[in-house]
């Protein structure tokens, strides 16, 4: 008890300790009462009944496990479509656009004070059927691409253009550590351009790239704009059962089941991928 009264009585614990009251009512309070949901029978409105696992039988029985797979599988395009586009940027932005960097910062950045669904209403307007490319394109080389809305490949675009810089700025972070007297020192020793991408450049930056695909991929795990924006359902994704369940359905217990699974499967990716990450070097404890 008296160990407990000199830890409260510290200044550090007083001044977090509305923050952190504020988080546990308004974090860890709704995620627990979504937590006694899922055990609730279907259509219920109250945690008074007894408690089932109905709600997490019926995730395999009704097929939502098929809405997990179509979401996991987006996401994980998404990273690895992302890579490729966010490293030279990422590079660049790091090594070799010097006072132009902030001003590539700034323009990546400004969408993000756009909401999504603004931004992603503009995609519909130009992949719409007659729209601005299709339009464009019959009216210049006769060729009609009417076809590129509600598609999955709709759908993808939309992740990558709504998530690239959850990427490409935790991968600028994670280029920006390697020391430029390494690659100096590799190139020196006869090293290709590719052996010193593959054995020195990418291992070092990798804490940065690990984490941009992290976000990446957990925030795009979770979307449900582009799927029912740019996609029109064609494929429906976990976020559209759970707002489904929640809204149109009435049935609190199964919106709560698949919010339960859908963190269960973010925290354990997040929790196997943060164990390679050394976040006392990024933040330069080490």
């Amino acid at each position: 008890m008296a160990r407990l009264l000199h830890w409260l009585k510290n200044p550090g614990v007083l001044s977090a300790l509305p923050a952190s009251l504020f988080l546990l009512v308004g974090f860890a309070g709704p995620l627990l009462m979504v937590l006694g949901y899922s055990f609730m029978p279907p259509k219920t409105f109250t945690l008074d009944s007894a408690p089932t696992l109905e709600n997490f039988v019926s995730v395999i029985t009704q097929s939502y496990y098929l809405s997990f797979l179509w979401s996991l599988i987006l996401a994980a395009i998404t990273v690895l479509l992302l890579f490729p586009i966010c490293y030279p940027i990422a590079y660049g932005m790091a090594k070799l656009f010097g006072k132009w960097a902030n001003l590539v910062t700034a323009l990546i950045a400004l969408p993000l004070l756009i909401s999504e669904n603004i931004r992603l209403f503009g995609w519909v307007l130009l992949l719409l059927k007659n729209g601005i490319i299709d339009g464009a394109m019959q009216s210049l080389f006769g060729l009609p691409l009417s076809g590129m809305l509600y598609t999955v490949s709709a759908i993808l675009l939309g992740l990558v253009y709504v998530y690239l810089p959850f990427m490409l700025f935790p991968m600028v972070i994670g280029i920006s550590m390697i020391p430029d007297t390494l690659k100096e020192a590799a190139f020196d020793l006869g090293a290709t351009r590719w052996q010193v991408f593959r054995e020195v450049e990418l291992p070092l930056a990798m804490p940065g790239i690990l984490i941009g695909s992290i976000l990446t991929f957990i925030l795009a795990l979770g979307s449900l704009a582009e799927s029912k924006i740019l996609g029109g359902q064609v494929i429906v994704m976990i976020a559209d059962d759970i707002e489904s369940a929640f809204t149109f359905a009435q049935n609190w217990p199964k919106g709560s089941v698949l919010s339960v699974l859908l963190i269960a499967l973010s925290g354990l990716i997040v929790y196997i991928l943060f164990r390679r990450i050394d976040l006392d070097q990024i933040i330069g404890r080490r």
